[in-house]
């Protein structure tokens, strides 16, 4: 009897010695787990810990259960930090309001507001099928400086004419009501249409842009009917009847009161003297365009902007044909950067050699690095971009045999595996494996010449060499040998096959048998193969077939059905990705012909929105005339209001200049939300002027009055609406990302759409008036005669 054992060596061992994984340098085994489509992250990610601390009771002692990668810290952070700034934003509203109010009363109304909208937009998205998110959270610290405008606007006007004119409160309401309803319609009219069109664009941007639209509109909706309904009836019952006038009184309120009235009176000489002089008014206002347009033009693109997710890939790709052990070298290597000299900002890292992006390889390997949390490491020098530039600077120079590229995830996991640029270089013309080879290394060699890129490479494996067996069938058909007999006989020595399964302690395991190491590490080693025909003759391999060394592809890649290889790189530090993209563009003009590309992942996502982001501006601003032009029935008010949009704008892209935005998603949706804004406080002085123009006021005249009645609550609505933002501008941590990019592009453009418009406004209505020939007021109606 002939056993097992004494032919073969037996032993017991993992399925698969494709991978040599570890943990912090210990020996691990990975599980990665992918969420489900429509699935929430908190809560999966919560019942797969807690099953896995249900299996960990059956684990032995030494062996525990970690998470190397773990996206539920930065979820649940960015939105307690989104939650924190909406608390924020409601106290620096309350505090601007009772600056300009001087009475807790009369605060507390547009105070009492806030959370009779909000609770009804969380109701609104709720029915929508939305869910609490950082964009619907996003929405809402937006819609805190929008909502409490409309309430805003009631209180001051009521205050004012219970000091000016010592009617009650109720009476005050009462005739604030008649005076600002249109103006109130008009607001909301005009922040719902411009944040409407948002909620029907397609794509993965439109997808964000949905989560902002309907929680805006539906705020801007339920903050208007607030105004109407809630707030008169709190004036009418909160406020009291004015017992000195404002000039009169003492401390801070007196002081304050009585500044603001002097700045008033300077205030109308300002705008008497651009209306005096509207040609040379005009002319700076065509030098502001053209600035705004030559700002705009030049910021550079993007999609989303980088974050800080507390964790980042490092990926390794060794020459080809490099071994599993010489591959792990370089990832030991790589555990040393991380766990040694990067200790103080990194909690753990997990490395898998023989698996990456690039596919299933012994010369490729991957680490996944979990940064320490983000109050353990303030300040840029520890963000992740800082940690991956320093990879960059510090291994990746050392690491002789290998490329080590290490890059943050892209902020949209759907969308690829890293930040960056992501492109498919594709065979359009028909030309062939080698030229398509040829041209994307002729690519990359352009590219490390760029000096606006960096890391750029291709997210695939090399061609390889490869051992061709040429069998000839008619010398293995005399044998009584198949093609199959041939197949499972070489297969099973030289890659091994699974046998059967057997109990070991309870427990099922697999049984894979393969030719032992040494008998197969050569070509030669194939010559001592023998297979067995249908009739049991046995015959060596070398007596029906020889072999050859080869060079070819271990996968073949295709895109939208073209043969493809995937390339991905990054803009050096200050760049953005937009311009990268541009570089990229201009270097595959160089290609031959028969090379075509196209933009995948985040990258087609960014070019698809910034094409489509022209047309939302347009459409936007389009709603935007014919709803006014509704409301008003008149052509002369919707373009005295538009013209304010440029000033609101170009303080918007200054400050995306200035602090390093990129024209991504979240600074449109600020530009957007600027441009609403901007219009809203045009509308306060428009519709009281057009009110001055029916009493008998000339258009000039009324301009004048107009501006200097609404200055205040211009300024209260305004500053109430920066310091409601303020807290986005100024995040640091966890989300701090989108959180600047519209907090800083809000504030920008608010700053300068406020400071000017106060000034412009009154020319637009005037000039605009006059070209219509309605500068001057309509005739009385004559009685009719008996």
């Amino acid at each position: 009897m002939i056993r097992l054992g004494d032919v073969a060596r037996v032993e017991l061992g993992g399925e698969t010695e494709a991978y040599i994984s570890r943990y912090n340098g210990h020996p691990a085994t990975g599980l990665a787990i992918k969420l489900a489509p429509g699935a929430n992250a908190l809560a999966t990610i919560k019942a797969v810990k807690a099953k896995m601390a249900e299996l960990s009771a059956g684990l032995p002692p030494d062996v525990k259960v970690v998470y190397p990668i773990d996206t539920s810290p930065f979820i649940a952070l960015s939105i307690k930090d989104v939650v924190i700034t909406l608390g924020e934003a409601v106290l620096l509203v309350f505090l601007v309001m009772l600056v300009f109010l001087q009475n807790w009363r009369a605060t507390l109304i547009p105070t009492i507001a806030v959370p009779v909208v909000l609770l009804g937009a969380f109701a609104v998205l709720y029915v929508a099928g939305f869910t609490i998110n950082t964009l619907t959270l996003f929405g809402m610290v937006l819609a805190i400086g929008l909502l409490v405008d409309d309430a805003i606007v009631v209180v001051e006007n009521t205050e004012r004419l219970i000091h000016t004119e010592g009617l009650s409160p109720k009476e005050a309401a009462r005739k604030s009501m008649d005076e600002i309803t249109g103006a109130l319609v008009g607001i909301g009219m005009v922040l719902s249409a411009v944040f409407l069109p948002m909620a029907f664009f397609g794509g993965s941007a439109g997808v964000i842009y949905r989560q902002f639209s309907i929680t805006i509109v539906s705020s801007m909706a339920l903050s208007v009917m607030v105004a109407l309904i809630l707030t008169p009836a709190l004036c009418a019952t909160l406020l009291k009847p004015a017992k000195v006038d404002r000039a009169h009184e003492k401390g801070f309120a007196g002081w304050f009161n009585r500044n603001f009235e002097r700045g008033v009176t300077r205030y109308g000489r300002g705008v008497e003297t651009a209306n005096r002089r509207w040609g040379r008014t005009f002319i700076i206002y065509g030098l502001i365009v053209g600035g705004m347009a030559l700002l705009f033009l030049t910021l550079p693109g993007g999609f989303l902007p980088d974050e800080d997710q507390g964790f980042l890939f490092t990926q390794v790709t060794m020459p080809t044909g490099s071994t599993a052990e010489q591959t792990e070298a370089v990832m030991a290597q790589v555990r040393k950067h991380y766990l040694v000299d990067e200790k103080a900002n990194v909690a753990g890292l997990f490395t898998a050699a023989g698996f990456g992006f690039v596919g299933t390889s012994q010369s490729a390997g991957l680490g996944f690095a979990t940064l320490k949390d983000w109050s353990e490491r303030p300040g840029k020098s520890r963000s992740v971009q800082a940690v991956t530039q320093r990879v960059f600077q510090q291994l990746t120079p050392h690491v002789i045999s290998g490329q080590v590229i290490a890059f943050a995830p892209p902020a949209a996991f759907e969308l690829g595996n890293a930040t960056g640029f992501d492109l498919e270089l594709e065979d359009v013309g028909n030309v062939g494996h080698a030229k398509l080879v040829a041209a994307r290394n002729q690519l990359l060699g352009l590219a490390r010449q760029d000096k606006g890129l960096a890391q750029v490479r291709p997210n695939g494996l090399d061609d390889v060499p490869q051992l061709k067996l040429n069998v000839d069938q008619a010398r293995a058909g005399a044998f009584g040998l198949s093609q199959a007999d041939i197949n499972t006989t070489v297969s099973t020595a030289f890659g091994g096959a699974f046998v059967n399964q057997f109990i070991d302690r309870g427990r099922v395991k697999k049984v894979f048998v393969q030719a032992d190491a040494p008998y197969r590490t050569s070509p030669e080693d194939l010559n001592n193969l023998y297979v067995r025909g249908a009739s049991g003759t046995m015959a060596p391999v070398s007596a029906f077939a020889n072999s050859a060394w080869t060079f070819g592809p271990t996968r073949l890649e295709r895109y939208n059905g073209l043969p493809a290889f995937e390339i991905q790189g990054s803009p050096t530090p200050g760049e953005s990705t937009g311009a990268a993209m541009a570089r990229v563009e201009a270097l595959i003009k160089q290609l031959p012909p028969g090379i075509g590309y196209e933009w995948t992942g985040l990258s087609y996502e960014e070019k698809a929105s910034g094409g489509a982001a022209g047309g939302l501006y347009a459409l936007s601003l389009l709603i935007v005339f014919l709803c006014l032009a509704a409301l008003y029935e008149s052509w002369s008010v919707p373009i005295a209001v538009l013209l304010v949009v440029p000033l609101g704008v170009i303080g918007a892209v200054l400050s995306a200049h200035i602090t390093g935005l990129d024209n991504d998603i979240y600074f449109q949706v600020a530009l957007i939300t600027t441009i609403g804004v901007s219009a809203k406080n045009a509308i306060l002085i428009v519709e009281f002027a057009e009110e001055r123009m029916k009493m008998g006021m000339n258009a000039a005249e009324a301009a004048l009055a107009a501006a200097k009645l609404r200055l205040r609550p211009i300024l209260m609505t305004s500053l109430a609406f920066i310091f409601g933002v303020l807290p986005l501008a100024l995040s640091t941590g966890a989300g701090s990302g989108g959180q600047n990019a519209i907090g800083r592009g809000v504030v920008g453009g608010m700053i300068s759409a406020t400071v000017l418009a106060i000034f412009f406004v009154p020319v637009f209505f005037v000039v605009v008036k006059r070209l219509f020939r309605q500068d001057q007021p309509a005739p009385a109606p004559q009685p009719e005669a008996a």
